[in-house]
């Protein structure tokens, strides 16, 4: 069973991270596109959809490494 988050004070910023997946047949897919957010304040933004290939351990491996690195890059900036 899942625990509850609780909220820390003094804790780093909180954001909201924006994620989908699925598991096609393979050959199933003929194009991937962004996928658009409506924000609260009316504006729009985008985020790019990604395209993983192989068995399930290579997407699973490959994904964690995405993940690894979105992040990576994201304590950079």
């Amino acid at each position: 069973m899942a625990r509850k988050l609780k909220l820390v004070k003094g804790a780093s910023p909180r954001g909201a991270l924006v994620y989908g997946m699925r598991i096609f047949e393979p050959g199933a897919v003929a194009t991937v596109e962004d996928a658009r957010v409506k924000l609260a304040d009316g504006s729009a933004g985008r985020v790019t959809m990604h395209f993983i290939e192989g068995s399930r351990a290579q997407i699973r491996r490959q994904l964690m490494q995405s993940i690894d690195a979105f992040f990576e890059l994201l304590d950079e900036s």
